[in-house]
């Protein structure tokens, strides 16, 4: 039942673009877990017809619109089918979904507050945060820049704003589903929306893997769009 502090509905979601020889074994192993809808972002290759044979539901985005649009389908199936939260992860591997337990147990236990947990002590938002030292040196200046960049913009100390291993509770699902960012700067948004509404926002530590898949990231064009996001979430956040 939506709302009760008792076993609630949760969903894993899994935004998927070219990763075929990879999204296959992401579901299996999150499917220990959770049930698992992937959003096939516009793939070429065979990333649903794997993600399907592992047991996930999926749904097809046509054409390739972007980690937000994938994101924000697959909230508006969760919120229609009555989900009280959803656990994002990549489906490149980089995200362990074996340490799904370790953002449930966030949620359920109000994010680590003390006593039991009630609905109203469940944090909205619970983000993994990675270790930065165990990156690659470019990906380790970029989130210690970006994370002391985002921090000063909306206020407050922010560990990771870029780590897409989330759960978000059925608040920010509406909220963020709604939005009008396409690509990672969903992410950041999110973070802005749970401060301007004063909505806790939780850390669990998560392992920092980087394999040999291919990056989707385009420096430049990251830098860029992460700019506008900082700005946007200034504004948003202190906005009277």
């Amino acid at each position: 039942m939506t709302g009760s502090r008792l076993s609630p509905r949760v969903l894993a979601l899994i935004p998927a673009h070219q990763e075929g020889p990879r999204v296959g074994a992401v579901v299996a192993r999150a499917r220990r877990h959770l049930p698992v809808l992937v959003v096939d972002d516009g793939s070429t290759d065979d990333t649903a017809e794997r993600a399907l044979a592992a047991g996930a539901v999926v749904l097809p985005q046509r054409p390739n619109q972007g980690k937000g649009a994938a994101l924000r389908i697959g909230l508006r199936r969760a919120l229609a089918e009555g989900y009280d939260a959803v656990v994002t992860l990549d489906a490149d591997g980089q995200h362990d979904p074996d340490e799904i337990p370790r953002l449930l147990a966030a949620y359920e236990g109000g994010g680590g507050a003390a006593g039991a947990a009630t609905p109203l002590a469940r944090p909205e938002l619970v983000i993994g945060r990675r270790d930065f030292t165990r990156m690659p040196p470019v990906r380790r200046v970029s989130n210690t820049l970006g994370g002391a960049a985002f921090s000063w913009a909306v206020g407050r100390d922010i560990p990771d704003n870029q780590s897409g291993y989330r759960l978000l509770g059925r608040r920010l699902m509406a909220a963020m589903a709604d939005s009008r960012e396409a690509g990672f700067e969903f992410e950041v948004e999110m973070i802005a929306v749970c401060i301007r509404r004063g909505w806790t926002v939780a850390w669990v530590p998560v392992s920092t893997i980087y394999g040999s898949a291919p990056s989707h990231v385009r420096p430049l064009h990251h830098l860029r769009h992460f700019v506008r996001a900082t700005l946007a979430a200034r504004r948003l956040v202190r906005e009277p």
